[in-house]
């Protein structure tokens, strides 16, 4: 009998390893230097072709499920809303492509500007609307002679809006969907537990926000490159931008005027009509250090520029 009872126990505990689904993973060092993998990292921020960053503000982020309302302990706390929104916000900002402006906790910029004598808010070209419209947790599990298995699963999806915030237009809209899971076994008492896993619920709206933002950033960059005449001083033209949107020494670009906006009876829209073009610049000197404060200087090399300088006066790629 206590042969028998240890035959047993030596192939429980031979099985016990494979009730483990889920395994730990190993951490390894890169051969690349991190000095080299930072500088490798610096050049894909600055892009290989002229782009206009756009100002992006996320105006409102709310959970929209019932999941997690039992759990807020203030009227105006939204846990869910608010992580999507913060990890929306730090993929934009990752991508390196937009200049993402404060608006979540606008109030508490607004009384720290108070105290140190500043106030420089800046207006947004795009308003992100969104909400979390699904969100839940499911277990699912398998039991056998002596064995069992336990998955926890959270599933995840977000809708997400971008605003004109001159028209308040609602010009795109976009759906992403993100699941995480763990899996556990146990063989005769051996292997793996899984306890409540809170780390899905993370995952699973990372995995959302992670799925739509391919989409919102392309439609986002789909946008014609240009910029603002700064000033001009004899015969030099100040620009807008620098390295940080793709400008280098020796481009040559176009200065334009504006069209007239007219009204719109039929859509109510404002509609500018086509530029004109008054001048070619070539730029000769790039200035500044960060994306909101570069600018280039350019020379004149056809036509002129309008004196003095008007605010229907823009800077594009030249054709």
């Amino acid at each position: 009998m206590r042969k028998t009872a240890w035959s047993l126990f030596i192939v429980a505990f031979a099985f016990a390893g494979c009730a483990t689904v889920a395994q730990k993973p190993v951490a390894t060092e890169s051969p690349v230097p991190r000095p080299q993998q930072e500088k490798a990292q610096e050049k894909l921020l600055v892009p290989q072709a002229k782009r206009y960053k756009l100002k992006v503000a996320i105006g409102r982020f709310t959970n929209e499920t019932n999941y997690g309302r039992s759990l807020l302990n203030d009227a105006d706390l939204d846990r869910i809303g608010k992580q999507a929104s913060d990890m929306l916000a730090s993929r934009l900002i990752q991508s390196g492509q937009f200049v993402v402006l404060e608006r979540p906790d606008l109030n508490k910029l607004k009384k720290e500007q108070e105290i140190i004598g500043a106030s420089n808010i800046v207006g947004s070209d795009t308003l992100i609307i969104g909400s979390v419209t699904e969100f839940g947790r499911s277990v699912t599990g398998k039991a056998g002679f002596l064995s069992s298995t336990k998955m926890q699963t959270a599933k995840a999806k977000v809708d997400i809006r971008l605003v004109d915030a001159k028209t308040g237009h609602a010009y795109f809209s976009a759906i992403g969907a993100g699941e995480a899971s763990t899996e556990s076994g146990e063989i005769a008492g051996f292997g793996s537990r899984a306890d409540y896993d809170a780390t899905l619920n993370d995952r699973a709206i990372a995995a959302a926000i992670s799925d739509v933002i391919d989409r919102l950033v392309s439609k986002l960059s789909d946008r014609k490159w240009k910029t603002d005449i700064l000033d001009v001083k004899g015969g030099q033209v100040f620009i807008s931008g620098g390295k940080h949107q793709g400008l280098k020494e020796g481009d040559e670009l176009t200065a334009m005027v504006a069209g007239e906006t007219v009204k719109s009876k039929q859509t109510g829209f404002n509609v500018t009509l086509p530029a004109k073009q008054v001048a070619t610049l070539k730029i000769v000197q790039l200035f500044g250090e960060t994306e909101t404060d570069e600018g280039a200087v350019c020379q004149v090399t056809g036509g002129s520029i309008p004196q003095p300088v008007s605010q229907k006066l823009f800077v594009t790629e030249a054709k």
